[in-house]
This record gives structure tokens, sequence and C-alpha cells, in this order.
């Protein structure tokens, strides 16, 4: 049990205990969070922490232990318990509806009458609440004309409407700006002094450590520590999140005189809607990627790079452009051609593109190879060279799976995401487009995937590195590009690159407005 500690709490897990079908999620967990702290909670890809929040949230019923609010023992039957008792949870996806006004977003679902509800005093108390941290919020205005760091506000809002005296932010920087993301650390620290409480999840533990007064570490559903930020650093708490020292893997800049590898000219890509109203995501891009070169394509989610990797892999038609792959013009080639060219994709879908979540790892391995010897032999599969395939594929990249046969949903974010690179890299590319590879990953198994993809530079390979985590754009890549409304801002080489001056085109400014 951590010791006792001054000043009252606002929530206390006492013993908190949760089961799933051959899972122990929380096993006797004890958190205690100040009032008017940023309490962050920490810990590997399945360590818990979800779970933990979800049984806060009154998404889940704990199977033992209690849960106090303000000293209280509740006991909530759902979501909306949770809600009346003044917690409130900020999804890292918004749960927002485009068409409706911010007064219509803020008070949707109240349940009290809802019709009588006069908008313009909502709007007016929205203006209100938004002075108080500085925020020029209109409660008239669609939520589709607003940025990704308004809409975040109005989920925060949302919250503080519905009278949340706690706020649990799960994963609140992945989609923003770094401005947007310094922006946001100030609201929490100045929401903590006027005696809110936040409960921050993050595997960035730079953020933590800039945001944060202390951090519960959860490992393997047990309490680790709690300690004090000031008296801690990013190298220990990785250390206590894993069980050991987690080396810093950081690319070196390489020689750029390689040949031109992946070459795309001039693209343009609709997105999702076809026909006359489909929409340009990918607007004029160009874009190069020599052998032995990664270079990072930073951007906010949203301006077309799900639509560029998929165009890039065959997966999206392109409507006017080429893409070239290695002296090879395969524009709208086949994703068979275009995988016989070189080139492999670690999609940001893990399971709705990158692995089929029913078949089992065994199977998953193969699928880009199930054609080619030796996995087929005669016309026909050879299952021990499938096996021996995916072994290799398990043992090489630390893959834990109970079965080989068990269906691949059921795995870890980590051990999906190693399943995912493992056999993209097995395969020798001499092209890679790697989109998010990290997102959602706990510090070990971020540094794995930094490892391999390094390796594969020095190998040779062409890297085309799409992340919204600016760090790790700027820690990997050789040379950094900005994507802004489908549109290439900005290019940088690794010595130019500079988080201010990225994160201003990320957000549709100029680079002369930095010194404003």
């Amino acid at each position: 049990m951590p010791p006792q500690i001054p000043g009252p709490l606002a929530i206390e897990m006492r013993g908190v205990t949760k089961r799933f079908p051959g899972v122990l999620a929380n096993d006797r967990v004890e958190l205690q969070v100040r009032s008017g702290e940023v309490h962050a909670l920490l810990g590997e890809n399945g360590a818990g922490k979800t779970t933990l929040m979800n049984v806060l949230a009154g998404l889940y019923h704990p199977d033992g232990g209690q849960v106090l609010v303000g000293g209280q023992p509740l006991h909530f039957g759902s979501p909306r318990d949770a809600i009346a008792a003044g917690i409130g949870v900020i999804h890292q996806h918004f749960q927002l509806v485009d068409v409706f006004t911010v007064a219509e977003n803020v008070t949707l679902g109240l349940g009290n009458g809802q019709l009588g509800l006069n908008l313009r005093t909502v709007e007016n108390e929205i203006s209100r609440m938004a002075a108080a941290y500085e925020w020029k919020i209109d409660g008239r205005a669609r939520i589709s004309g607003l940025c990704v760091g308004e809409r975040q506000r109005v989920e925060i809002l949302k919250a503080l409407y519905r009278g949340a005296r706690v706020l649990i932010l799960d994963e609140p920087t992945a989609v923003l700006t770094p401005q947007e993301a310094r922006q946001l650390a100030d609201t929490l620290r100045r929401m903590a002094a006027a005696g809110q409480t936040v409960i921050y999840i993050s595997h960035k533990l730079k953020e933590v450590m800039g945001v944060a007064d202390r951090v519960t570490i959860l490992r393997a559903g047990r309490n680790v520590a709690t300690v004090e930020v000031k008296n801690t650093n990013e190298r220990e708490l990785a250390r206590l999140m894993v069980g050991h020292e987690v080396p810093t893997v950081t690319g070196e800049e390489c020689n750029l005189e390689g040949e031109v590898a992946l070459d795309l000219r001039d693209l343009e890509v609709a997105g999702d809607v076809l026909g006359e109203n489909s929409v340009l995501m990918v607007r004029g891009l160009t874009l190069d990627v020599r052998a032995g070169q990664i270079v990072g394509l930073a951007g906010v989610s949203g301006n077309g790079q799900r639509e560029l990797a998929e165009a890039v892999a065959g997966l999206r038609r392109v409507r006017k452009g080429r893409v070239s792959i290695c002296g090879c013009d395969l524009t709208n080639h086949s994703p068979n051609e275009i995988i016989a060219a070189g080139l492999s994709l670690i999609p940001e879908d893990r399971l709705g593109t990158g692995l089929v979540s029913s078949l089992g790892a065994e199977a998953n391995t193969v699928l880009k190879s199930y054609r080619l010897p030796p996995i087929t032999r005669g016309g026909l599969l050879d299952r021990r060279a499938i096996r021996r395939h995916a072994e290799r594929v398990l043992n090489e990249f630390s893959i834990r799976v109970p079965r080989l046969a068990d269906p691949v949903w059921k795995l870890s974010g980590g051990n999906l995401q190693r399943l995912l690179v493992g056999r993209e890299i097995l395969s020798r590319p001499k092209v890679m487009v790697a989109a998010q590879p990290t997102r959602g990953l706990d510090v070990q198994a971020t540094a794995d995937v930094h490892r391999v993809l390094l390796q594969q530079r020095a190998e040779g390979a062409a890297i085309l590195l799409i992340s919204e985590d600016l760090d790790e754009i700027i820690e990997l890549s050789d040379c950094v590009a900005v994507i802004h409304e489908g549109r290439i801002a900005g290019r940088f080489s690794r010595r130019e690159a500079s988080i201010e001056e990225i994160g201003l085109l990320m957000a549709g400014g100029r680079v002369e407005e930095v010194a404003a």
C-alpha cells in the first residue's frame, strides 16, 4: 500500500481487482489522488491502466476493492453514476458531433429536459467557463469548423459543464501540435491550481515530467511505485515501467547521396467519398526518399497522411501524379505488383488494414508471402515452412502469444505492432512506409520498433516515417517534411529541424511567424 499522504484526497482506490477470462487485469491496485493535483498514470501496454480508469469511470464493475470519491465509498452502476459523482473522461478520440454547435455538443445527452434548454444561456455559460482559462470558444460555432486543439477544449468544457471535479485524460496530446500540447499543459496546471483534479494517462515521459505532480506506475496489473515528479526523471520512470533499463534509441545522421528509391510527384488523392462529392486529401504533393534514408512526415491527424500511405501501397487510387519505386512507375498498380517491387507498408490501422483479427499469428505472418516459396511448393501450402516462418518472426521480435492459432485480436497493442513490423521487415523491403508505427505503444515496445527501423535504414532501405509524434520524427529522421492540408508545407534537414518551426507549419502557419 502506498504511504499515507497529506491533504484531502479527491480519489482513492483501495485494493481494486478486476478479472477477465484468463486475465487478471488489476491485482489489488491502490491509487490515491489529491485534490488540486495532476496525477500521471504510467505503465506498459497491458499493465492495467485503462482497466483501472474504466472502473473509476463506471464502465467496469470491480471484482474486489473500493472506490472512494471525496472520502465517500461509492459503487458506480454505470458511467452516468460516475459523472454524477463529478468524474469526467476526455477520450483520445473526441466524442463530438461535427454538424452540431459547441453549445449543442456540450448539452448533448444531459437527459434533464434538454428540449427546454435555452441555448443562449448555455452559450453565455460556455463563454464564462472558457474565459477562466483564456480560451476563445464561441458556443455558436460548429464543431466541423474547429481545429483539433479547440475540439479538445470543447470536450473539457463538456465535462466541466456537467460538474466534473476530476478529469481523466487518455493520451491527450496524441493529435495535438507542440504548441497545442503546451497550451493544454498550461490549462491543466491552471485547473490544478484552482482545485480541479486531473488524472493524466500518457506514454510520453517528457510530457509527464512537465505537467504532473506525482506519478503512479503499474506493471502487470500491480502497483510498482508512486513518486513525486520533482524526485525522479524520465530514465527512472522508464525503468519502473518495464523492470529494467531502457536504452535510448536515436538515429545518427546518414549519407544522403543514395539513389532515390521512392519518388512521389504532384500527387492528388481523394478521400473516402467517391464521385463528384469526393474531396482531395492529397493535393499536388511532391516528395522523395533515398536509399538508406529516413524521411519523417510530420502533421496533425487528418491532413492526408493515411490517404498518401494507401496510395503509395496501391490501396487507394491516385487521381493525378506519379508514384515511382526504385525507378519504376507503379502509379495505380495493384498491391501485389507494388509488393513485388519491394515496398512494405506498416499501416496505422493495425487490425483493420495490417492484420486479420480473426486469424492466428501464424497465418498473419504469411499474409503477403503465402503464394511464394518456400511457403508454397508445387501449388500447395507447406505447413512446416509456415510454422518455421511464424516462429522466426515471433522469436526475432519478442512477440508473446498463448498459441499460434489464437486470433490476434486477443494480443496486446505492443505484440500486435511487433507482429506487423516483424512480418514487413522479414520481407527485406527496398522501400518502407511506416505510418504511426508506435502509436499507443509503451517505452519498451517503442524502443524495439525504433531499433528495427534504424537497422533497416542501415541496410539500405528507404523509409517514409509518417508520425504525429514530433519527438519520434526528430529522433529518427534524416530529413523532416511537414504535411498540411495534403501539401508539403516545408522540408528540413536533420540539423535544421526545429520543433517550433515544424509545429507552426503543422498548424498552417509560416516559419517567419516563429520570431514574431
